[in-house]
């Protein structure tokens, strides 16, 4: 991280437990000493950053005896002949307790219904992406924002949209393999892989981590129907909260069980419809009709939850919320799997011929690359 000299002396404050410093009348840090000293610089590796510091050799009521500052650097001595620390001030500032670290992931949401419509929905070209780390940046970001994307231009190949996923980080293999593929076929383990319509959901609702980003990529779209269905997750989620707090809340509070099994799997996990960071913001929808299991809560909890499951059901299938497309063949839709629901109309085999060809990314690689991307 790079770090700047502070232009003016800093004010230092010792208290019974604590650091206060003062760099202007907007920025005040307040350091307890157990804090200080478990991040002592002196307490890392230092080619790997990792920490070093063994938390129960400090004690709780550690005390300061002194603090100064020397140049650019806050110097603590700890009483009980214990040493002394030295500190960045420009480090101090930007990690002071009390406030989240600046993270170049956190590009925020931008929800949206219907009326974004297709023509609003994000785009990149594949040529740029794979080439120009610029591009490939705007795009995350983009996509991130969004949790909705399309790539253009793909070549006419399996791997050119397993690349562009690539780019950003490695590939996470589920049940169905490291990619899949979305086409009619004999003896189908999965409703994706039928002509029959395919309710909005989001996938894998049965993993004990269902995937990140999910990317699908259109080799071919010919045949009558077919057609791709969007919904953004975290906007129904905030309407549900405004029109009816005890609906949202039962679907925050309850888990369900999800379930997904044939002759060689059987996965389970239970989950929340929607999760809530500690903001009470909304940060994932776990949402699969068809791969819910027997509703196992008590008695006495089921009018409540059916209530609330059902209104949020409806919700997702209300035009107000719903975008529909038809992908065409070079296409490649990616999507945050935790946020956006996704489906497709029912389409007619015998009229022409419709593969997509997918894999996922998980949120922690998306993330990652787009942190490098910004040093």
């Amino acid at each position: 991280m790079t770090v700047q000299t502070p232009s003016a002396p800093v004010q230092i404050e010792l208290a019974d437990t604590l650091v206060r410093l003062t760099w202007d009348q907007d920025t005040v840090g307040d350091f307890p000493f157990i804090w200080l000293r478990e991040n002592d610089p002196a307490g890392f590796h230092p080619q790997t950053q990792e920490r070093l510091t063994d938390l129960t050799a400090i004690a709780l009521d550690i005390k300061a005896e002194s603090a100064e500052q020397i140049e650019s650097h806050l110097k603590v001595s700890w009483a009980d002949e214990q040493g002394d620390s030295l500190y960045d001030l420009a480090w101090l500032r930007a990690h002071r307790p009390g406030q989240r670290a600046a993270d170049a992931a956190d590009t925020g949401f931008i929800s949206w219904r219907s009326n974004l419509s297709a023509a609003g929905i994000p785009r990149a070209l594949a040529g740029p992406v794979m080439q120009e780390d610029a591009a490939l940046q705007d795009w995350l970001v983009a996509t991130r924002q969004y949790g909705l994307s399309i790539i253009e231009g793909l070549a006419d190949s399996t791997e050119a949209g397993m690349d562009v996923a690539k780019r950003i980080g490695f590939l996470r293999e589920t049940n169905f393999g490291v990619t899949f593929e979305v086409k009619s076929k004999p003896n189908p383990n999965n409703l994706a892989y039928t002509p029959v319509a395919l309710p909005l959901h989001t996938d894998l609702t049965n993993q004990e981590l269902p995937p990140g980003f999910q990317f699908l990529h259109c080799l071919a779209n010919e045949a009558e129907g077919g057609e791709s269905l969007f919904c953004d997750g975290y906007a129904v989620a905030e309407d549900l909260k405004t029109m009816d707090p005890d609906a949202f809340a039962a679907l925050c509070d309850i888990s369900i069980p999800f379930r997904f099994h044939d002759e060689t799997t059987d996965i389970r996990a239970r989950k929340r419809v929607i999760t809530c960071d500690d903001n009470g913001d909304v940060i994932e929808i776990c949402f699969n009709a068809h791969l819910a299991d027997f509703l196992d809560i008590a008695p006495e909890q089921m009018a409540r939850y059916y209530r609330a499951y059902q209104m949020f059901m409806a919700m997702t299938r209300d035009p107000k919320y719903v975008l529909d497309l038809k992908l065409k063949a070079g296409e490649m839709v990616v999507f945050d799997n935790r946020r956006v629901l996704h489906g497709r109309s029912a389409f007619d085999p015998n009229t022409g011929r419709r593969h997509l060809h997918g894999c996922y990314v998980d949120r922690g690689e998306f993330e990652s690359r787009l942190r490098i991307l910004a040093r």
